[in-house]
């Protein structure tokens, strides 16, 4: 998937729901205020064929986490190699993924931010500076904003704005740092995606 650069309220509107693409302080509603897809006449709804909603819930799960083909198709084939539970392994994938971690623990207002901080060398991982975004948080580990970029206007705004935390992570913001609890539960997952459509796409 070549990168977009267009608007990205654009992306959100074409998949009929908020991707939090943008900053979460103002409603889906208020960020986009026309309601129909991009390139689609009002008066005209067209109805999906089978295909066609499992790809609309690939390219919103894409689109959702900020991700290539190439590495969703990574996440797709581990999951089907373990032949248990391939949906939760799939989203556990995505959600443990650094810069998603970065983004639930309320540190940047997007994904996108998030993985600007990681590549700025902002994030620390057990200590550890870590600068790829796709790295694989496991349980137990710590995340921290690193010393010098305690102060960026962009993190500070990000807490200020942010909802609520996963159950599945824990985070001090008067310290700007967190951890991974546990591995998450489907329910305790916060994200509205229907990995079922995914692999029924994959498998046709």
């Amino acid at each position: 998937m070549s990168k977009y650069i267009g608007p990205k309220q654009k992306l959100s509107r074409r998949e009929g729901c908020d991707l939090f693409l943008k900053s979460g302080s103002r409603s889906f509603e208020e960020k986009c205020k026309s309601r129909t897809k991009p390139g689609q006449q009002s008066k005209h709804v067209l109805k999906s064929s089978s295909y066609g909603i499992q790809l609309r819930e690939k390219q919103k799960t894409k689109r959702t986490y900020g991700i290539s083909e190439r590495q969703f198709l990574i996440y797709i084939r581990n999951a089907i190699k373990t032949n248990n539970e391939i949906g939760s392994l799939l989203l556990h994938s995505l959600e443990s993924r650094l810069d998603n971690i970065v983004y639930r623990l309320g540190f940047s207002v997007t994904r996108a931010e998030a993985r600007q901080l990681i590549a700025h060398k902002a994030i620390l991982v057990n200590n550890r500076v870590v600068n790829i975004p796709s790295y694989s948080v496991k349980p137990v580990d710590s995340i921290k904003i690193h010393d010098r970029a305690k102060t960026q206007s962009r993190i500070t705004n990000a807490i200020r704005i942010h909802q609520k935390v996963p159950s599945w992570l824990a985070v001090d913001h008067s310290l700007l740092e967190g951890s991974f609890k546990h591995m998450p539960t489907r329910k305790e997952m916060p994200v509205g995606l229907n990995e079922r459509l995914i692999f029924e796409l994959y498998g046709s």
